[in-house]
């Protein structure tokens, strides 16, 4: 790339320009070597072997059959015994990652998935060492990991750094042992931060150039003060080699993971208790919002911190414990990383105003229990009335019959829609038959009287659009904006 620079300036074909705050050589062309730093850190990085025992099935093949009477039968039958059941022959697997060590005790910080099921896992180090590790603990929401070992000798530590001052454009390097290599260093640049790569509730991804293949999983991303920023976990790549898409998990968010695992064995986040959905731009005009922000409350789970502090389904909640909710995945991170038994404010918009309420945060492994295992008996519903239709909607109010026929849970309360007709705003906004409409413009609905007499409610105000809340028949909700003034 380099001599490709030179040959165009050459021909007169680019100006390179001077930037603004940036002088010399070195800022131009980027560091001029990082050997003395990874000569430094190469110690503190490990590979990370694994061996698993999976039973192999072997494909039954049928025994060919010679013609009766043939003397060849007897050379089939021998070469083809037969395949009885249990025929699964075990076999190892192997496969390998990368980690890095953060405590001279023998604590080493890895990926999830690089030792998930495995039977053995052995951590390599580059003097040749090679220790027998155990599983201190894992979090496969944060696809982290720590293992521990009982060095004979002083180890290499590495510490994390400071990741939230990244920023896109600083150099980082990685260390770690792709295809099998050990102790490959790779460099590049912060690519972008915060990316969801939608692999589970709390990515917060580093995205980064710096090669990143098969085997680096686990591994360090350092900055350029030899402080571990990110652990390197995924690629994006049609090829399965790298093409410059590497995402690390910053050390922010794995930090306080790992303590914990180290302390515990296990997490301990902070529960809320909501299900949350996305605040659209349509959403946000809706409710009076100024911009689509926050994270709309579909439901609050019985029991849970949210429901006992008063927050409801249809809240948008704005800000928790002083930190703004940008969007909605941004609330799941800063609920997991509150301590469990802190009482936050949180502000909420209910209705066109802004209220605060106080919440005492539970633990999100509790709140998992409790919502398995909660009672969904309740009292069976009225005696139906007639169906009505309403913004192209055909309702009916839920009958038990409708509840035995449909499997509807005894917990979904609202009006039954029956028929959606085709072409209507609704229809396009994906609502289906056997759904159940929850609330119109924030406010309950129990019959199809109520429907209409809310939805003409919303008209007389002036309103085109109404803010629907729609439950599945086992209890998903979610909310539409559907065109009321067609």
């Amino acid at each position: 790339m380099a001599r490709m620079l030179a040959g165009l300036a050459m021909a007169g074909a680019i100006a390179l320009a001077p930037v603004p705050g940036l002088t010399g050589l070195a800022h131009a062309q980027g560091p001029a070597s990082v050997a003395d730093l990874a000569d430094k850190l190469i110690g503190g990085v490990v590979n990370i072997s694994t061996s698993q025992k999976v039973a192999q099935k072997r494909p039954t093949l049928p025994r060919p059959k010679a013609p009766e009477g043939s003397p060849f039968q007897d050379f089939f039958d021998e070469l083809f015994p037969d395949q009885k059941d249990g025929n699964d022959t075990p076999r190892t697997v192997q496969s390998q990652g990368s980690g890095f060590v953060i405590d001279a005790s023998g604590i080493i910080v890895t990926n999830n998935h690089v030792i998930s099921d495995a039977d053995e896992i052995v951590a390599n180090f580059s003097d040749g060492t090679k220790l027998d590790a155990e599983l201190v603990g894992r979090d496969p929401k944060t696809d982290l990991a720590v293992l521990r070992v009982k060095p004979e000798k002083p180890l290499t530590v590495v510490k994390f750094g400071d990741s939230d001052k990244a920023r896109v454009g600083d150099w980082v390097m990685a260390i770690g042992n792709p295809f099998g290599f050990g102790r490959t260093v790779t460099l590049g640049i912060v690519s972008a931060i915060g990316r969801d790569i939608n692999s589970g509730p709390y990515d917060n991804y580093i995205q980064t150039d710096a090669s990143i293949n098969k085997g680096n999983s686990g591994g360090p991303l350092f900055n350029m003060d030899g402080e571990v920023v990110g652990i390197n976990t995924a690629i994006i790549s049609p090829s399965g080699g790298s093409i410059g898409l590497g995402f690390a998990i910053p050390s922010s968010l794995a930090r306080n993971v790992v303590d914990q695992l180290v302390q515990f064995g296990e997490t301990r986040r902070g529960w809320l208790g909501v299900q949350i959905q996305t605040v659209t731009d349509e959403i946000a005009e809706t409710l009076g919002l100024d911009k689509a922000r926050g994270a709309l409350v579909g439901d609050a789970a019985r029991g849970g911190p949210a429901e006992k502090g008063g927050i409801k389904a249809g809240d948008v909640i704005l800000t928790f414990d002083g930190k703004p909710v940008a969007e909605m995945r941004d609330l799941p991170k800063i609920v997991a990383d509150t301590p469990v038994g802190k009482t936050v404010d949180v502000v909420v918009l209910r209705k066109g105003e802004e209220t605060t309420v106080q919440v005492e945060i539970g633990r999100l492994e509790d709140g998992e229990k409790q919502t398995a295992s909660n009672d969904t008996t309740e009292e069976p519903a009225a005696e139906p009335e007639k169906t009505d239709k309403v913004v192209g909607l055909t309702l009916q109010e839920i009958t038990d019959a409708d509840r035995e026929a449909e499997s509807i849970g005894e917990d979904v309360k609202g009006v039954l829609i029956t028929e959606v007709a085709p072409g209507t705003n609704a229809a396009d906004k994906g609502i289906q038959p056997g759904e159940i409409l929850v609330e119109v413009g924030q406010e309950p609905v129990a019959t199809p009287a109520d429907v209409v007499e809310r939805v003409d409610a919303l008209k007389k105000e002036g309103r085109k659009n109404a803010l629907m809340m729609v439950s599945t028949k086992t209890g998903d909700i979610r909310f539409v904006v559907v065109r009321i003034d067609e």
